[in-house]
């Protein structure tokens, strides 16, 4: 049991760092295009924001169920490394179906992934709605100091 809860905080501290390299990544690119969104057509750049936002969470997402996918194959818990995705997959969006199941085990880790896959996505969730708020609220700023004449000062 030990080793399980000791296997699998491992591979949580890796699907974090991976998770905030990732939200770090994104901040960047955030910031970088700041000046770009706020000029019109902002709903466009916003939708085109979102869009990547969307997909830079999928990838996070995968990379980490990759993570998962393959610490469960190398330990032997699947036969297959395709048992071991869909398990991981099934797992960490805590959907649970229980068609496949690891063998007794390392049915600990299979805990810790579902508790990974809820933590990771409540995170990306909130780094996702935090981010485009911010550009939303910069992008009307920006067009209520331009209708004010520059100065910030809504006349």
């Amino acid at each position: 049991m030990l080793h399980q809860i000791l296997l699998g905080s491992c591979i949580l501290v890796v699907n974090v760092a991976i998770a905030a390299l990732a939200a770090f990544v994104l901040e960047l690119v955030f910031r970088r295009l700041h000046l770009w969104v706020l000029q019109p057509p902002q709903h466009v750049k916003l939708f085109l924001l979102l869009l990547g936002t969307l997909l830079w969470t999928l990838a996070t997402v995968t990379a980490a169920i990759w993570v998962w996918a393959l610490s469960l194959h190398a330990l032997g818990a699947f036969a297959t490394l395709e048992e071991a995705v869909y398990f991981a997959l099934e797992a960490f969006t805590t959907l649970g179906l229980g068609d496949l199941v690891p063998a007794h085990e390392w049915r600990i880790l299979a805990a810790m992934a579902a508790a990974n896959g809820f933590l990771q996505f409540g995170l990306l969730t909130a780094l996702l709605i935090e981010a485009l708020r911010q550009v939303r609220v910069a992008q009307i700023d920006h067009r209520h100091r331009q209708k004010a004449g520059g100065d910030g000062a809504v006349r």
